[in-house]
């Protein structure tokens, strides 16, 4: 509800679309009322997965399935999380400036990061799954921005290889590369958490780790015309 109520709220705009996507729960309760709220706002996109950790590049395939099933024609789209505020409208700048680009993932570039082999990590990466020394260059999962005219290759292919529990690696990089897209490193892709003051939040594009009653506290600072910033 705060996305919806803040950054959100340009999924009004004839040009903007606000999707959640979300998988199952094994509660049944809960999909009770994902489905009350799917009914009741019509931005839900619910996928044939259970939703946990484990399963994120899950996600980001059946998202990838969607948009290539149900909006094939769209030009850019943003892959956030939740914990994310978005400004909108640097982000529609950025795209107006960008219009021409073709099978390219802008954001947060990760450069040469090693799987971690210790198995008692969040972030264990077998030998099996991914044998390299080092992964290839991938935009980080908070958020990124992806050419439309990529969708296809990345889902069809994301089907081809072993699946990766680390969602951006996954895309962005093993994925990506295999097909030739393009990773494009963009400062205003801040993906952290960072202070949170008017002429940072106007600089930015993405901000991460932005608990749901910051959102509002950000909007406002967002739309906040007094302040001068270089």
């Amino acid at each position: 509800m705060a996305i919806r109520q803040t950054w959100g709220h340009f999924g009004m705009r004839k040009d903007v679309a606000l999707g959640f996507v979300v998988g199952t729960s094994k509660e049944s309760p809960m999909n009770s009322l994902t489905s009350q709220e799917s009914l009741i706002y019509g931005d839900v996109i619910r996928a044939n997965f259970i939703d946990t950790y484990d399963n994120l590049t899950l996600k980001t395939v059946s998202f990838l399935e969607w948009i290539d099933n149900y909006c094939s024609q769209v030009k850019f789209i943003l892959k956030t999380d939740d914990d994310m505020f978005i400004n909108f409208p640097k982000l529609l700048n950025f795209i107006e400036k960008h219009l021409n680009n073709e099978r390219t993932i802008f954001g947060r570039l990760a450069k040469k990061w090693k799987p971690i082999r210790n198995s008692r990590s969040k972030y264990y990466v077998s030998l099996k799954q991914f044998s390299p020394v080092v992964f290839p260059d991938f935009t980080t999962g908070p958020a990124y921005l992806l050419t439309g005219d990529i969708v296809r290759d990345m889902y069809k292919n994301a089907l081809n290889h072993t699946y990766l529990k680390l969602e951006d690696v996954f895309t962005t990089g093993i994925v990506a590369q295999s097909i030739n897209v393009k990773r494009v490193h963009i400062n205003e892709f801040l993906n952290k958490r960072i202070p949170f003051n008017v002429c940072n939040i106007k600089k930015s594009i993405s901000i991460h780790m932005v608990k749901y009653h910051e959102q509002f506290d950000l909007w406002k600072k967002l739309l906040d015309g007094r302040s001068k910033c270089k």
